[in-house]
């Protein structure tokens, strides 16, 4: 690992950690705190994903659905308006707006092949945006001074991984320039999280071969056809199955190639000391129980 040991992380000039985990948990919370203090760079791998790689796709389904109008039609057809995406760091909506959800066009689905190919594009693009930490490390340091660095990945980031693999080309990656830091949810934290998005679903990446399996079982267990699928209920029904899928891929990718921090204690910390101390705690138990 990049800093193996406390003092080792405690001594560092430039510290470089990447934030894992499920969405809800505080990654973007740390992020925005470190970066209050003034010496740490926020590289948002969702903002990255929206701007750089998604972003065509997302302009183009806004014109697709314009386009259907008349009226915005003509304007479209004349160059006479605009239409972008409005990505923010703070809202990041018009990605999971284009990922969608599969089921019934008529409340808001998308049709299953579609979806497919969208969630392909997602992954193609979050690996090129993980790919990219080392680049804006550099370009961080070199453009701005800032000498520590903190990756707020996305939820999914488990999905495109071996962690098993001591060769995994993308953890491999990371690990050289980063210290991989889960923030690691209990029973509790499940239980709110579920509940919390059975009141606002959003749209979700999935692993293929998980998305097919929880896709052929909803089919089945409802015997209903694809377009009939309702696309909240369908990913409500998901949900708590994606969690669980998840939760040892994220465990794998601590043991084997970072650190452990509570979500508990995550939600006391104040200010980038505070962080920087739960990290030196969290390798002090890593190197105990080695």
């Amino acid at each position: 690992m990049l800093y193996d040991t406390p003092a080792a992380w405690a001594s560092a000039p430039e510290k470089h950690v990447l934030l894992f985990g499920m969405s809800g948990l505080g990654k973007t919370f740390v992020s925005n705190r470190l970066r209050e203090s003034g010496n740490w760079f926020h590289y948002s791998v969702d903002y990255r994903i929206g701007t750089r790689y998604m972003g065509e796709h997302i302009v183009d389904n806004f014109k697709r659905e314009a386009m259907q109008v008349p009226f915005l039609r003509d304007l479209l057809m004349s160059d006479s308006i605009y239409i972008g995406s409005n990505i923010t760091l703070e809202n990041l909506s018009p990605v999971s707006t284009y990922l969608g959800k599969p089921g019934n066009p008529a409340l808001g689905g998308v049709p299953i092949d579609e979806y497919r190919l969208r969630q392909a594009q997602f992954r193609r693009a979050e690996i090129a945006a993980l790919q990219d930490t080392a680049h804006f490390i550099d370009r961080a340091k070199a453009l701005y001074g800032y000498p520590h660095f903190v990756c707020d990945s996305g939820g999914s980031i488990c999905e495109w991984v071996d962690a098993e693999d001591p060769e995994d080309p993308l953890l491999r990656d990371l690990s050289a320039v980063t210290l991989l830091v889960w923030i690691k949810g209990d029973a509790a934290h499940t239980e709110e999280l579920i509940r919390r998005f059975d009141r606002d679903p959003k749209p979700m990446a999935y692993q293929p071969e998980f998305l097919d399996r929880v896709w052929a079982e909803y089919l089945a267990q409802n015997r209903m056809a694809p377009e009939a699928v309702d696309p909240d209920a369908f990913i409500r029904w998901t949900y708590a199955q994606a969690l669980a899928h998840r939760q040892p891929r994220y465990a794998a990718m601590a043991q084997n190639w970072g650190v452990t921090v509570e979500a508990d204690d995550i939600a006391r910390m104040r200010d980038a000391a505070d962080f920087e101390a739960l990290i030196a705690d969290a390798l002090g138990n890593r190197s105990s129980s080695a």
